[in-house]
């Protein structure tokens, strides 16, 4: 009976789930419970979370719950949220869910559930950006998770001027450490960057056609690029902020540190391309592509 209940909710639609249990505390506490019912039921001393030990985390951490949270009278065990969240794959949704629900929820989510998401949606970046020995992304892995699947776009009046484009989270999306080198000055070759193919925004008006790219650099806290930043006395964005970690942005603009070979390797329409970096490494920027019909005038030239 567990068995059959338990597969009846993971089949229901999210949104329909939430309509049917409209406490998202009490929809995380009765999926998880269930799967506790099934472990137990049916592995008996050989119950697979033992195994989990091994992939959380050694180190304690203090209780954050909040003086109104519901779960303090009885902790769920972190290994079995890790079995439910591997057997959904890490849905970023049902994760960012489960975040809502309080505040021991919310840490368990960033200090395990959004770094496995990470390395599952990217497991070879991930591995990279921690080869030297960092046990986080910088910023944290919430953030690092929100970058890879959601275009931040950009607000009238904020990092691009009169530029307005909602954010959207987008299905699939590609970085590469390859692109990176494109956007770094000569003396910061050495630093590895991985930034995204541009997210493409078709007729955005007087703009033009549109395209939004987003990054991240490895141990950014020691990159030559951050030297050069902080040599050439850029100055922080006075309102505007990191929109994957809150962090306060640098315009690369402005510190003079946008090199032609970005320009090309977008192929960036009238030389037009703007990004920013945050103090955790996290780049986000915007540039002008090339019309399709300018582009078939030149094939049909040629």
């Amino acid at each position: 009976m567990f068995l059959f209940l338990f597969l009846f909710l993971l089949s229901f639609p999210s949104s329909l789930v939430f309509f049917l249990v409209p406490s998202l505390y009490l929809y995380a506490f009765l999926l998880l419970q269930l799967h506790c019912l099934l472990l137990c039921a049916f592995s008996g001393p050989n119950c697979p979370c033992s195994e989990v030990k091994k992939m959380i985390l050694t180190k304690q951490y203090r209780c954050v719950h909040s003086a109104s949270c519901h779960c303090t009278k009885g902790h769920l065990s972190e290994d079995v949220i890790f079995l439910v969240f591997q057997h959904l794959n890490w849905n970023p949704n049902v994760i960012a869910t489960l975040s809502c629900a309080c505040k021991w929820f919310d840490d368990i989510a960033k200090r395990v559930l959004w770094k496995e998401f990470c390395r599952t949606r990217a497991p070879k970046m991930m591995l990279d950006l921690q080869s030297s020995g960092s046990h986080s992304a910088d910023g944290n892995w919430r953030a690092l998770g929100k970058l890879l699947i959601f275009c931040s776009g950009c607000t009238q009046g904020g990092l691009y001027h009169n530029v307005q484009v909602p954010g959207h989270f987008v299905n699939k999306t590609r970085f590469s450490k390859t692109l990176g080198k494109s956007f770094l000055m000569p003396q910061c070759l050495n630093d590895v960057l991985y930034v995204s193919e541009p997210c493409e925004h078709i007729d955005q008006g007087e703009a033009g056609d549109l395209g939004f790219f987003r990054g991240i650099f490895k141990s950014f806290a020691s990159s030559n690029v951050k030297r050069m930043i902080v040599n050439r006395g850029a100055q922080l964005h006075s309102t505007e902020i990191c929109p994957y970690c809150k962090a306060k942005l640098w315009s690369m603009l402005q510190a003079n540190m946008i090199p032609e070979s970005a320009k090309c390797r977008l192929g960036s329409h009238k030389d037009y391309i703007e990004y920013y970096v945050c103090l955790n490494g996290h780049l986000l920027g915007v540039c002008t592509l090339l019309p399709l019909s300018d582009s078939e005038d030149v094939s049909e030239t040629e």
